[in-house]
């Protein structure tokens, strides 16, 4: 298992960036000023992309695992490298998310705790409504971690 940066032609993984970000121009915000990482185990697995939030905050803006390999530890291991890459250099370590069963759980395992919540946020900046396991997100849950 080896992670790289990914520095140039970003773009390239955006089949991978959907599954956790959906809607193209919502990548298309964070993904140049952003820190790309790509994780493989013989062949691509996960990627993740991170972003300085000033004030001592890093942000996970997407962490996305081929549908073939979730449920192996891929994504925590990511995590894992990512608070290496972060700590140090800043005081907490972010994640955004939709307050789902599925997600906001594994980030807690993580080490992860809520921290606050931004209303409105699926709805607001979404061109179509966001579904996981079943429920709408409409509210974002940002997730802390102290580094």
């Amino acid at each position: 298992m080896r992670i790289e940066e990914i520095r140039e032609d970003k773009k390239q993984f955006l089949d991978l960036l959907l599954l956790a970000d959906e809607q193209e121009d919502m990548i298309d915000r964070y993904l140049e000023r952003g820190r790309m990482f790509a994780l493989y185990d013989d062949d691509l697995k996960t990627v993740c992309v991170i972003t300085d939030e000033g004030d001592g905050v890093c942000e996970i803006k997407n962490i996305a695992t081929a549908e073939s390999a979730q449920h192996r530890g891929y994504g925590r291991r990511m995590i894992e490298y990512v608070i290496e890459q972060c700590r140090g250099h800043f005081q907490y370590l972010d994640v955004g998310t939709g307050d789902s069963p599925l997600t906001v759980p594994f980030y807690e395992a993580c080490g992860f705790r809520r921290h606050h919540v931004i209303e409105g946020f699926f709805t607001k900046n979404y061109d179509h409504p966001i579904f996981e396991c079943g429920i709408q997100l409409v509210d974002m849950v940002v997730l802390r971690q102290a580094l």
